[in-house]
């Protein structure tokens, strides 16, 4: 489930291991490993067939799963596999043509990838993802060149979060709408003695890295690629170069702590965020202020963090999405019968039960927050929901990092950003050969 520490922080901290497993099936499709149409064993059945279901997540509760059965007849074997290994999992079964689940994780960051190899069905041969659309606004992220690939089955986007008791220790009450008032802000925080090092960014060469540049980039008006995967950073007064160039500078004169050039995006939120030792995050996460910051067992900031909204170049921004999604791979055994679980599984009404608003014994244990607009609006009007009232409107303006779905080849490209970033914040690079370097994988990349 995307964003809750406890089930997949390990996909945000994957390594050049995904990047060349992805290689891997490119080249065993190429070679006629990979499969463009369902399996000839699929069965149209939608009753009284066992379907698997695995994702990077707990098993849904017993009795959300036991009325699902009732009201369908269909049976579900879920199967709970950490990020990375899934991801593996997916690509060896496409590969080799070989049935491994009837419905699994369609992450953002692989849409296109996936939509490339041809290895899940599109999903709108089954359900009316039109109608879906305008609730969903996460959708976006999912669809590339007409078909939907997967479902959203919770909202990920990345968000600004604030120390709003150490702000105004430091005699800041208004919060910050531009990314210079905010790079303000922060120092008055380091002059008056607050924070010695007030802003998280996560250094590591790991995909946090990759993702907070994004979220920079799109806060300075810019994007990242064009529909063609063509680098849109390479001058200097791009937005995507500006915002390398500030989340350097952040580290060089101490806004963020020096230790962060080996922290990763989970071990700031934790360590350093959830406990005092910085002040804000310009790219955290959706949920997290519910799920960790006021969280007492985790977090000595517990009523101090805040969302606020993303400072631009001009003003607040929308924000990026990187949601999970769900889908049916080719080799499913009863493709349609997944289908049936994936509606239900993402609908409106069972995402407000999963989200724990109509008791504990249909929560869904670290479920964040829902991909369906109108369940977080309910969510916020019941009090479930710390921040609701921002989250739901952040929701409804966020928008995908990649116009058209993220390229086949986003593995590879990501591992070229945090590696380089992480460079360059490391002193072994220049701001420019970074950004020369992640460009020329791009260009690489896109052909």
């Amino acid at each position: 489930m995307a964003r809750t520490l406890s089930s997949t922080r390990g996909r945000l901290g994957r390594t050049t291991t995904v990047a060349a497993a992805a290689a891997l099936a490119f080249t065993l499709a190429a070679c006629g490993g990979g499969s463009s149409s369902g399996s000839s064993a699929a069965s149209g059945k939608t009753s009284g067939v066992t379907i698997t279901v695995a994702l990077a997540a707990g098993s849904l509760p017993k009795a959300a799963l036991a009325a699902f059965t009732k009201q369908t007849g269909i049976k579900v074997k879920w199967v709970n596999i950490d990020w990375d290994s899934l991801q593996t999992k997916i690509s060896a079964a496409a590969t080799a043509n070989t049935y491994f689940a009837d419905a699994t994780d369609v992450d953002w960051s692989r849409v296109g990838q996936l939509a490339k190899l041809g290895w899940f069905y599109p999903m709108e041969q089954f359900i009316n993802t039109k109608s879906m659309a305008p609730d969903m606004p996460q959708i976006k992220s999912f669809t590339v060149g007409g078909h939907v690939i997967g479902i959203p089955y919770d909202a990920s986007f990345m968000v600004t979060t604030v120390n709003k008791q150490m702000f105004a220790k430091a005699g800041i009450t208004t919060m910050p709408t531009t990314l210079d008032q905010y790079t303000n802000d922060l120092k008055k925080l380091q002059t008056a003695g607050v924070s010695a090092h007030p802003l998280d960014i996560p250094f590591a060469a790991a995909e946090g890295l990759s993702t907070y540049w994004y979220e920079t980039t799109g806060a300075l008006g810019g994007t990242v690629l064009d529909q063609r995967g063509k680098p849109q950073f390479t001058s200097p007064d791009s937005p995507g170069y500006k915002a390398a160039e500030w989340m350097i500078s952040a580290i060089k004169t101490g806004l963020v702590p020096k230790g962060n050039i080996n922290v990763t995006d989970s071990q700031g939120m934790q360590t350093l965020m959830a406990k005092g030792q910085v002040a804000s995050i310009f790219s955290d996460y959706s949920g997290n202020v519910g799920t960790l910051y006021n969280v007492p067992s985790s977090s000595s900031v517990v009523n101090q963090v805040e969302y606020i909204p993303t400072p631009g170049a001009t003003g607040s921004v929308a924000n990026w999405s990187n949601p999970d999604g769900i889908g049916i791979p080719k080799q499913a055994k009863y493709p349609k019968a997944a289908a049936t679980f994936i509606q239900w599984f993402t609908s409106q009404s069972q995402q407000v039960d999963f989200a724990g608003v109509n008791g504990p014994s249909k929560a869904w244990a670290t479920y964040p927050l829902p991909s369906h607009l109108s369940a977080v609006k309910v969510m916020a009007a019941k009090g479930n929901l710390v921040g609701g009232d921002t989250l739901s409107a952040m929701l409804a303006t966020s928008k995908p990092v990649f116009e058209g779905g993220a390229p086949p080849w986003y593995p590879q490209f990501s591992n070229s950003v945090y590696t380089n970033l992480h460079a360059a914040a490391a002193g072994s690079e220049t701001v420019a050969q970074a950004i020369k370097a992640i460009a020329t994988t791009a260009n690489g990349l896109a052909g």
